[in-house]
């Protein structure tokens, strides 16, 4: 297994989330157009309605792909977390990652975006910030239950569990949420998101494979709380002698 350094790791997961991005065009219903400042009520409402539309045919193929990806890297896990190195400098390439993926920036965006619609009367600006809320609280729900569920340590050990990494989820949902405005909003989107994931490894709070399975998982709830898209794509294992990568196939 070849295990790359922290620069190719960024690359790595740089490419997974503009993969995500690519042909991607949204249909389901315009960001802002004919659409009403919804209530908090309705918000919340709203979001536990979103679960019953996770179980769809497009949806389940991303969990199948973000998992066999994360099987396929699962090998390489440990010798990465062993071999990045302690450097300063690096900590301070990637440190804010911890900040921006945190609950804290991630809910407190959705919220503020809310609360400003609200206060200025912006019809759009309140759903955008509805459909943050919603796609940050069910990533929230599916990566502690599946934390709570599989109990995986993280790497540094004590700090709780960590398949997957709820930081690298709740990002992911939000570019997926982004994604509503096209690429000129949803690659910069899913470029910190991927900045967000390689912190985590970087920082040796999670495994490569947690933040994969991650993305997957951000993605999902997104897309179950009505942001969808024309073009999508799964993530796939490609195996060779000696080397395991990700390969993306675009499905309807």
């Amino acid at each position: 297994m070849n295990v790359h350094l922290p620069a190719r790791l960024g690359l790595l997961l740089a490419a997974c989330g503009l993969a995500s991005v690519a042909r991607a065009e949204p249909v389901s219903y315009s960001p802002c157009t004919d659409r009403g400042a919804p209530s908090i009520g309705r918000v919340l409402t709203d979001t536990v309605g979103s679960f019953g539309r996770l179980p769809t045919r497009t949806n389940l193929a991303w969990l199948a792909g973000g998992g066999a990806a994360a099987l396929a890297v699962h090998p390489a896990d440990n010798p990465l977390a062993r071999r990045l190195p302690a450097s300063d400098r690096v900590d301070d390439i990637f440190g804010s990652g911890s900040v921006i993926g945190g609950a804290a920036v991630q809910l407190g965006t959705g919220v503020g975006v809310y609360a400003l619609g609200r206060v200025m009367r912006s019809g759009c600006a309140s759903a955008i910030g509805a459909d943050l809320l919603r796609a940050q609280l069910i990533a929230e729900a599916l990566t502690l239950g599946l934390q709570y569920s599989i109990r995986r340590e993280r790497p540094d050990h004590g700090s709780g569990f960590g398949f997957p990494s709820g930081h690298t989820s709740v990002s992911f949902a939000t570019a997926t949420v982004l994604q509503q405005f096209g690429w000129k909003a949803g690659l910069p989107a899913y470029a910190l998101a991927s900045y967000v994931a390689a912190q985590r490894v970087e920082a040796n709070r999670h495994y490569l494979s947690d933040v994969i399975f991650g993305a997957a998982v951000g993605i999902v709830s997104a897309r179950a709380s009505r942001v969808t898209t024309k073009h999508a794509f799964v993530m796939m294992p490609s195996v060779a002698p000696g080397r395991a990568g990700i390969a993306f196939v675009r499905i309807k």
